[in-house]
């Protein structure tokens, strides 16, 4: 895949998970809100989306270099997506609420240690290669979309922390500094460490079993 095609399918991807953060801001239920927030995840996948925390579970498969810089370009056109979406919302009439449940959200994360933060990332790429690997590989159609729901609602009702739906709720926020942006990277790093390391597990208890 190039470079161009890499970042406007990162974009779109970031934009999809935005959309799935920005109805669970919109829910009160905090159930139903995580099942809905699905929709991102289930775009990224139906619409072949490059998303940082479903890619860089493969990163170590194939040319690891090219695999690196693609991460790289995910990375930041994530991000440009998920401020798009935030813009929008922006110029409309549900800025006001949804923006003070973003910020909420992010006042949770700027209080965390720098350790939790990186845990949360952990397990959160853990419930992601899940749903990502077993829409990849499981032959049952319903147990495609079904991965995807428990996946995405996994991740969220036990707290943890997704890279890019906390780059959405950053720029909700409208709250950049250098501290926010360290947290990005220790939350990203965690999500990277846990999706390879699920990949790697995966994948070796599949050969010993074969």
């Amino acid at each position: 895949m190039d470079a161009k095609k890499t970042l406007l399918t990162s974009v779109l991807a970031g934009f999809s998970i935005g959309l799935g953060g920005m109805i669970y801001l919109s829910v009160d239920n905090k159930i139903v809100g995580s099942a809905l927030f699905s929709i991102g995840l289930f775009l990224v996948l139906t619409m072949g989306f490059s998303l940082f925390t479903g890619k860089i579970c493969y990163v170590l498969n194939g040319k690891v270099s090219q695999n690196l810089l693609n991460i790289l370009i995910i990375w930041i056109g994530n991000f440009i997506g998920s401020f798009i979406l935030a813009f929008i919302i922006r110029n409309t009439r549900q800025w006001a609420a949804l923006t003070e449940k973003a910020s909420a959200l992010c006042d949770i994360k700027n209080a965390d240690s720098f350790v939790s933060l990186f845990f949360l990332g952990v397990l959160c790429n853990i419930f992601i290669f899940i749903g990502v690997d077993e829409y990849r590989n499981n032959e049952h159609v319903c147990g495609k979309y079904l991965a995807i729901i428990l996946a995405v609602m996994g991740f969220i009702l036990i707290g943890s922390e997704h890279c890019v739906a906390d780059m959405f709720y950053y720029n909700m926020a409208g709250s950049y500094s250098a501290d926010i942006f360290l947290r990005l990277l220790v939350i990203t790093l965690g999500n990277a460490v846990g999706g390879i390391l699920a990949n790697f597990f995966s994948h070796r208890e599949k050969a010993t079993t074969a």
